[in-house]
């Protein structure tokens, strides 16, 4: 089991009840292939950097998960189908990265 990060962007056309659909399709078809979910966030609607299919704008989701590497294409195949998809990255995180992200979950705990 590796450990994983993916952060994706939605379309921001979607209403908020489309977001939260679309979060738990995912959600439950990574936890149907085995996957253990370690930490989700919703970092809400944001300005891109640069114009991605003539929007300005995104909802960004971040999933931290383990899982077996094969599941991953699966994943990124379903997001390629899914037009509500317009960027996504899925990062396979080192011992480091793990301990890292697990700092920065602290902080923003200790923050709400």
């Amino acid at each position: 089991m590796n450990h994983y990060e993916t952060v994706f962007i939605l379309n921001p056309v979607l209403s908020d009840d489309q977001i939260k659909e679309t979060v738990k399709k995912y959600e439950d078809f990574l936890v149907s292939k085995g996957a253990k979910m370690v930490s989700k966030e919703d970092w809400g609607l944001k300005k891109l950097a640069y114009p991605i299919q003539n929007k300005k704008s995104g909802f960004y989701h971040l999933f931290e998960y383990t899982v077996a590497g094969e599941v991953i294409t699966d994943l990124e195949l379903e997001f390629r189908r899914d037009e509500r998809f317009m960027r996504y990255l899925t990062v396979k995180l080192d011992k480091h990265a793990v301990a890292w992200a697990e700092r920065r979950r602290e902080k923003l705990k200790q923050k709400a």
